[in-house]
């Protein structure tokens, strides 16, 4: 008879074990959920992080989202640096519009980007070529006559990108007005260097 309490008493203990293996289990499986949440909560963060930045002139990155999918417009090249010139679809129309060459000016709204790149030598090209290498700065601008009508209407920031970072700052030494006095060169193409090139 004194087997009969031992064998209830087995069936009782392994049932607390199950259920305490059970619980470390959940216990785990809620913790790795937590820290992949978190994580994916830091790359979303990272990721939008440039958009927060501000110039000092007041031109927020965020109005340029989604710059790297917006049509070429032209590209440059000067000494070491490679530019590509991207803008909004809005200033794209304009461009196809014949604006400015017909001498209207863009409308309000319109944006455009100035990607620069170090260069490099190719090393897989036949031929000699220079390449994009590390990318440097996204100059803007923007058309927006109520927020900068002493500069025709452009607003003018530059973002720098630190590649060992991986972060964009804000050009404290931009000004809203910082590219103005270059571009009075081509105030009768409104302050615009680059026409929308044949493709």
């Amino acid at each position: 008879m004194s087997d009969l309490p031992t064998n209830s008493v087995v069936p009782e203990q392994l049932e607390e074990k199950i259920e305490a293996r059970s619980a470390a289990r959940r216990l785990a499986g809620f913790a790795t959920f937590t820290a992949a949440v978190a994580v994916l909560v830091a790359v979303t963060v990272y990721a939008q992080d440039k958009y927060l930045l501000i110039s000092s002139g007041g031109i927020a990155f965020s109005d340029f989202k989604g710059y790297g999918d917006w049509p070429t417009v032209s590209s440059a090249r000067q000494d070491e640096i490679l530019k590509v010139i991207v803008a909004n679809p809005k200033m794209i129309t304009a461009y196809k519009a014949g604006i400015p060459l017909n001498g209207q000016a863009f409308p309000e709204g319109s944006m455009i980007v100035k990607l620069q790149w170090k260069q490099k030598r190719s090393t897989e090209a036949q031929f000699a070529v220079e390449v994009p290498d590390v990318f440097t700065q996204a100059f803007v601008m923007e058309k927006d006559s109520k927020r900068f009508p002493k500069t025709g209407g452009w607003g003018y920031a530059v973002f720098n990108y630190d590649a060992v970072s991986g972060k964009f700052t804000a050009d404290a030494k931009s000004l809203s007005d910082c590219g103005n006095a270059c571009h009075t060169a081509v105030k009768a193409k409104d302050y615009i260097f680059h026409p929308y090139e044949m493709r």
